[in-house]
């Protein structure tokens, strides 16, 4: 519990003035624009963004005449809830009401004044706490989950608290990482990443977020401090115990190294030689997932209580097909 109580210090200290969680670098859009979006496609969205709101919509409009209670798992500032709203509201949905959940009483406060500068404020409940103590007084037949999951230690609560608040046709909707713990590679893509290290220019080694340059890769616990991670690689395997899936899209593993927050910003979208690194590890990457000799690292999923449902799914990448094992 000391370690426990020092993380959440850590993880509050660290989210106290971050009011930008979710811009990445030009070279991430150019990779999603390319190979993450036709895959998105094949299953009917084009975005994470867009995947909710079908989900809501669909919800709101069999509650004609009733609200529809959406509740947000670790809402941060709230944004992602406002725009989501924001689009509801563009599409004449307006019998919604978001219940966000969130630890961090910075990021809460900020959601707060996101939502009033949005003129949304009356669609929106906050409720600071940790899930740990948190009793549901409803039942959802939204719950979204978007990049939250990845901080959450006893998942296994989290789950059954969340199978209890579900309505019985309820989905939980969720973007979220679910590889090694801490953001690491498995050996496997460490050793295919390492190799490819070696084949870049210096100005490509510089870690933005952890301000140092890697002559050579670092694979990086990132939950060493605060939750970052804390037990990715336990996600998918626990809902597969306890949920079925109405669509599962598995993606990315190697890829992520290069065009996320920490490498990404090295890569210019601009330069012919920086695209056609980031379409080889693509490339590779799609391959060798495909292949299972890499299980990806990324997921986004509509999660229902009935598990005998048939997944729509990328190819015959299954739930099952993108779990990891442990050895």
């Amino acid at each position: 519990m000391s370690s426990y109580s020092t993380k959440i210090r850590q993880e509050i200290d660290y989210f106290k003035d971050k009011t930008e969680l979710h811009e990445l670098p030009a070279i991430f859009h150019y990779w999603s624009n390319k190979y993450l979006r036709p895959k998105c496609e094949s299953l009917g969205f084009s975005n994470p963004n867009d995947f909710y709101v079908q989900y809501i919509e669909r919800a709101a409009r069999n509650r004609l005449g009733d609200v529809c209670r959406i509740l947000s798992i670790g809402a941060g500032n709230c944004d992602t809830e406002v725009n989501l709203a924001k689009i509801l509201v563009e599409k004449g949905v307006r019998n919604f009401h978001f219940d966000c959940l969130e630890l961090n009483p910075h990021m809460l406060a900020r959601g707060r004044q996101v939502a009033a500068a949005h003129h949304v404020s009356e669609r929106f409940g906050f409720i600071e706490t940790d899930i740990n103590h948190w009793q549901t007084e409803h039942t959802y037949p939204i719950v979204i989950a978007s990049e939250s999951l990845h901080h959450v230690v006893d998942l296994e609560t989290l789950f059954d608290k969340l199978h209890a608040a579900l309505d019985d046709r309820g989905f939980i909707l969720t973007n979220d990482m679910i590889g090694r713990n801490g953001h690491m590679r498995w050996p496997e893509a460490l050793e295919i990443v390492s190799a490819l290290w070696v084949t870049l220019d210096d100005r490509h080694k510089w870690n933005h977020q952890l301000s140092r340059f890697e002559a050579k890769f670092d694979n990086w616990d990132c939950s060493k401090q605060g939750f970052e991670g804390i037990r990715a690689q336990d996600i998918l395997p626990l809902l597969i115990q306890r949920f079925g899936f109405e669509c599962f899209l598995g993606f990315a593993n190697l890829i992520g190294v290069f065009v996320d927050r920490n490498f990404g910003p090295n890569f210019d979208p601009g330069n012919p030689r920086d695209r056609s690194f980031i379409d080889f590890v693509a490339g590779l990457d799609d391959h060798l997932i495909e292949l299972g000799k890499l299980k990806p690292t990324q997921m986004i999923a509509a999660i229902i209580k009935d598990k005998t449902v048939s997944p729509k799914v990328y190819k015959h990448l299954t739930p099952e097909f993108c779990v990891r094992e442990v050895n």
